[in-house]
């Protein structure tokens, strides 16, 4: 029997944009990037230089502190340009792709026929393991380590982000494969998160265990889902992965190729094509989004969570969203006055149009408002389905004060978790940014 997860706390954001469920080729991408920082805390350490040849899934860099933790090129072709910022730090690694996409050869492997060892080797050494995050810190995970458990959510309920049943379409195979290397990492259970209302052929996944959600948003989270089963302690491990990620690592296992396809759905008010594209990791922003008004916000991933992007930018290693909405630089006059404007979401009632539940809404970036004082309401608690105090959390990460931390709850969260938080709150603050360094500081002290 599954596990059934219902969430009560959370907020469903109901936003104008949603993509059709067609899926078509994007047009092919001349450059890829891989930044660093899409992999938090990895330092890079370069093994080639400008100019150096490549195959899809030769090594690019390392992480300076574990040789283990490994990035391989997406595609063939020749090393463009190692884009460097302040004190020299590597900004983005620019490949420049060939026409047709050279694959090296890792060799075909069952995972359920070889010993757990084999397959942690095999994953770590050709560079898949750069696609397993570490809960908690929420930073690449350690070859030398074993989760707990290894939990994947295949139902994101975040506003606007891509199902997964359309982007594992025609990657059952490969992300059962995927599974089936995963249990070999780790002496516990393979978690597998899915829509409870959705008939999702994910339900019949064997080697897992089967969550079943219902809920708003964060309930899709695996921040909820770990909460929800094996939440976490001081000392343990758990690591996560995205469900395409896991086909990718199932079709490397099946075919010895690095296979780094990606879905990429683009969403949001302002964009104008608006369906699914199969392209590659790091693809050129400008070979997916053709069409969308003039004066938006591009951004690698959702509304809650995503980064700001450029047209001629790259998007995020890991994202499966594009999302694009106005930008936010038309104040309102009397904005503050309540019930003035009756077409906007409002989490506290200011505007009368939370008596229709199922109205959709045109956001766009404007914050509404300037950072304030924190003020003691309840209105975190109410989107925070996690047993901890977010408010109190949030106020040890600014003070620094890793006692409190821990006591808290810190191991349990990573910013996503704190998403609805940022967004509510009438205090404005970044509250991501906020526990992104309180993490940061457990890191470097407690480690």
């Amino acid at each position: 029997m599954p596990i059934d997860v219902k969430i009560k706390k959370g907020l469903k954001l109901n936003l104008k944009g949603e993509a059709e469920n067609s899926i078509e080729k994007a047009q092919k991408s001349k450059t890829v990037a891989l930044r660093p920082s899409n992999f938090h805390s990895l330092v890079p350490k370069m093994v080639l230089k400008e100019g150096a040849k490549l195959k899809a899934g030769d090594e690019v860099f390392f992480s300076k502190y574990s040789e283990k933790t490994r990035v391989v090129s997406p595609v063939s072709g020749t090393l463009k340009e190692i884009k460097r910022g302040a004190k020299r730090k590597i900004l983005d690694v620019v490949i420049e792709a060939d026409e047709e996409i050279e694959y090296k050869d890792f060799g075909k492997m069952n995972p359920l026929e070889s010993n757990s060892s084999d397959v942690k080797e095999r994953i770590f050494s050709t560079g898949l393991g750069v696609f397993l995050n570490q809960r908690p810190y929420d930073i690449p995970a350690n070859a030398e380590d074993t989760p707990k458990a290894i939990y994947i959510s295949a139902y994101d309920t975040a506003p606007l982000s891509a199902s997964y049943e359309v982007v594992l379409k025609d990657k059952i195979e490969y992300f059962q494969n995927g599974i089936n290397a995963l249990t070999k990492l780790t002496g516990g259970k393979v978690y597998l998160g899915v829509d409870k209302q959705s008939a999702s052929v994910l339900k019949d996944i064997e080697n897992v265990e089967l969550i079943t959600i219902t809920g708003p948003h964060p309930a899709g989270n695996v921040g909820t889902l770990i909460h929800e089963t094996e939440p976490m302690n001081r000392g343990e491990r758990v690591w996560t992965i995205n469900p395409e990620d896991v086909a990718i690592i199932g079709e490397q296992f099946k075919t010895g190729k690095f296979n780094a396809e990606r879905t990429v759905v683009v969403t949001g008010s302002a964009a104008k094509n608006r369906k699914y594209f199969k392209t590659i990791i790091g693809a050129e922003v400008s070979s997916i989004l053709k069409d969308y008004e003039s004066n938006s916000r591009i951004i690698s991933g959702n509304v809650l969570t995503g980064e700001k992007v450029e047209n001629d930018g790259y998007i995020n290693f890991f994202s499966n969203t594009l999302t694009v909405i106005p930008e936010g630089n038309e104040y309102r006059m009397f904005g503050w006055v309540p019930f003035k404007d009756n077409d906007i979401h409002s989490a506290s009632k200011t505007s009368l149009s939370w008596l229709f539940p199922n109205k959709k809404y045109d956001v766009n970036t404007n914050l509404n408002g300037e950072e304030r004082a924190l003020v003691v309401t309840g209105e975190m608690e109410e989107v925070m389905p996690l047993d901890i105090l977010p408010m109190q959390l949030i106020k040890a990460c600014m003070a620094g004060d890793i006692e409190k931390m821990e006591n808290l709850g810190i191991y349990e969260v990573v910013p996503e978790d704190f998403a609805l938080v940022e967004y509510t709150n009438t205090s404005k603050i970044e509250a991501q940014e906020i526990i992104r360094n309180g993490l940061d500081i457990m890191i470097t002290e407690v480690g």
